[in-house]
Order: C-alpha cells, then structure tokens, then sequence
C-alpha cells in the first residue's frame, strides 16, 4: 500500500488538531499525576508520624497509611481520566458492580474489619484488661483486626469476632484499676455489734490489698427476727480481685473466730 502526499497530509491535520484539541489536557494531566503522587506520598509520611506521635495501635497504623495512600492515588488516577478525556462510564459501573459483590460475600468479614478498627482507635478495652464479654470472663491477650482473643482464667482461650465486642455491652472490670469486695454476715442479736465492727476495722487495716481510698464502709445491711447482717465495702486493686477476695475471707473469718465472735451453723 502506497501513501501518497495527500493521505500523509491528512494524517498530519488530524494529529495537528488532536494536539490543539487534547494536547493541553494530557499535559495538565501528566502533570497533576506527578504532583499528586508526589503530595500523596508526603501525606503518607506525615499520617504515619501523626499516629506514632497520637500512640494508635501498632498493629493498625501500616493498614491505616496504606489505605489511605491506595484510596488517594485510585482518586488521582480516575480524576487524571477524567481530565484527558477517557470515558470513565463503563469502568465505573464496573468498579461498582465488584464491591457491591465483594460487599455481599464479605459483609460479616467488614463488620469485624470496621469493628476491630474501632477496638483499636477508641480503646474500650486494651491487651491487659480484665473483661466480661459475650458470657466469657478472662484477660485480653490479643486484638486483631478482625477478632479479639480472651484467656479466661481457667486457662481457656476464647476468640471473639470483633463485630460482637462492638455491638454488645463489655464489662471491663479492670479499667479503673481498683474494684469494690463486698462482704455481708449474719450475727445473731445476742452478739455486740460493736466488736464485730472492731474486728471488721483491724483486719481491713492488717490486710495489706486492700486500699486506703475510697474508704472502706461498715454498717448494718439487714435486720430480720433472727438476727442482723453486717456489711462491708472495702478497695482492693482490680487484677487479682478473686485470689485477694479469698484470702481476705479467710483472715476475716479466723479473726472472727479469734475474737469469740460465733458465726451462723458453729456449734455452742
């Protein structure tokens, strides 16, 4: 096939008129693709140092730069389109056609996803804490994107998805650090309440778990006809609460008994 002069001229006029037409598009484009990146990729330094400094969960931070980073360069590319003329219509349905697939397979997986985000960001737990949660007591020895693992303290090991921990109530026991030991006995009428009060006193102040503040509070609870109850309210520190409620019972008892103090179901 021969080209003759008039079909290269031709040629030439159309390349000519793309140029004026599309030429300063592709340019301003060009450009605003290598600006962008280049923004992008200092917006990704800095988020990074912005976590480091605000201490978000290690285990989050590299996800969190990296979406970002992804989503803004995805942005740059499909405005870049836009800007040098490429039809965007099909890619778009595409594109939404895909998530919203990918959207109904994975619904379960994105809630635990956003929900161990949230975990993450907003601290209502940490690694550490004691909790009660979808029935289970235990430390929280692990949270994961997508699920947090509890180790109850009968050694076993409970994964929970973080989509339950998120939408459910958590009873974190040990966030405060310290938690109430609440104790109730029963005396009969017959012995002085003022010397049960004396024992209760000396052992809260021999007992060394228990905390100064709050105060400690000590009164009758209960009267009926055959006797009175006596409770008492004392601060002990939140980790070890069982293993210390324990022992405390047991010198509290002793203590009782020592002081000639009879305890319901003792023999006279």
């Amino acid at each position: 096939m021969k080209l003759d002069a008039s079909t290269i001229d031709r040629f030439y006029d159309k390349v000519y008129d793309w140029l004026i037409l599309k030429g300063p598009s592709v340019i301003l484009g060009i450009v605003l693709l290598f600006i962008g990146l280049w923004l992008i990729k200092l917006l990704g330094k800095w988020l990074a140092n912005g976590m480091h400094r605000k201490e978000v969960n290690p285990s989050l931070r590299p996800f969190l730069a990296s979406l970002t980073v992804i989503t803004l360069r995805i942005l740059l590319v499909l405005t870049v389109m836009q800007i040098i003329g490429i039809e965007l219509t099909f890619l778009t349905v595409l594109i939404g056609g895909i998530g919203v697939a990918a959207g109904l397979a994975l619904s379960g997986t994105l809630q635990n996803f956003a929900s161990g985000v949230l975990i993450l960001l907003l601290k209502p737990f940490v690694v550490g804490d004691n909790v009660v949660a979808q029935g289970q007591e235990g430390i929280v020895t692990s949270i994961e994107i997508f699920y947090t693992i509890i180790t109850t303290f009968d050694n076993r090991t409970v994964v929970i998805p973080n989509s339950k921990l998120s939408n459910e109530v958590i009873l974190n026991i040990s966030k405060k650090g310290s938690r109430r030991l609440d104790i109730e006995i029963k005396f009969s009428y017959g012995i002085d309440y003022d010397k049960v009060e004396a024992i209760f006193n000396k052992t809260v102040e021999e007992f060394k778990n228990c905390l100064k503040t709050p105060e400690r509070r000590i009164g009758v609870s209960v009267l009926d006809d055959s006797g009175f109850k006596v409770s008492l309210n004392v601060w002990v520190k939140a980790h070890g609460f069982m293993d210390t409620k324990l022992v405390f019972q047991k010198e509290l008892m002793q203590n009782l008994k020592n002081g000639g103090i009879k305890l319901p179901g003792m023999p006279d």
